[in-house]
């Protein structure tokens, strides 16, 4: 009798150590079954505009709602990119159209924005072809980030060189003056005063 006891006990164990290795083998399972979504489009954050930028563009109010709906851009499902293609690329009319920071008037800024309106309506045509691909749709959501980072960067660099700009402005109403330098005369002009010792001696 005093042996059954033991013998129960042991087998309870392992009876439970085996329901806990399948425990764990199902939530494994779960957690790479959520690693890898076919159907999600993942792009690394761009440029982002400096605090400079940023505070010279907060009255630009269609820049801000491009913005916005593009960050979701960076992690989006096919679907998502799809069903919000004609909302960006009605937005990005409005942007384009808005343009209102004096400072971002240049060729260079205006051609980056029309490259992005065009891209961003073909994303919308994709949305009502059938026979589109995931791959097709994920290529085109990667252009259209790179070309809002290029946009962003362009903008910066307008900023910056600004800044740079007003660090080197100098004070014009007192001018600085320089002192002339008085260049001592050549070597040979000058005259000897240590006499030479004789060759012979």
């Amino acid at each position: 009798m005093k042996y059954i006891y033991p013998f129960l006990l042991m087998i309870l164990l392992f009876n439970f150590s085996c329901n806990r290795n399948k425990e764990t083998a199902a939530v494994s399972d779960k957690s790479d079954s959520l690693k890898i979504d076919a159907n999600r489009i993942e792009n690394k954050i761009g440029e982002t505009l400096i605090p400079e930028a940023k505070s010279g563009l907060d009255t630009w109010k269609e820049y801000q709602d491009v913005d916005e709906l593009l960050l979701k851009y960076y992690s989006i499902t096919t679907f998502e990119a799809l069903s919000s293609a004609k909302e960006l690329s009605e937005l990005v009319k409005l942007m384009k159209d808005s343009l209102r920071v004096e400072k971002l008037q240049k060729p260079n800024i205006i051609a980056r924005i029309n490259v992005l309106h065009n891209e961003t309506l073909r994303l919308a045509d994709m949305a009502i072809i059938p026979s589109i691909s995931k791959e097709e749709v994920k290529e085109e959501v990667s252009n259209i980030v790179s070309i809002y980072s290029a946009i962003n960067s362009k903008i910066n660099t307008i900023y910056q060189a600004e800044t740079i700009q007003n660090a080197l402005e100098v004070d014009t109403e007192n001018p600085v003056e320089v002192k002339e330098t008085i260049t001592p005369p050549r070597y040979e002009n000058m005259q000897r005063k240590r006499l030479l010792k004789n060759k012979q001696q």
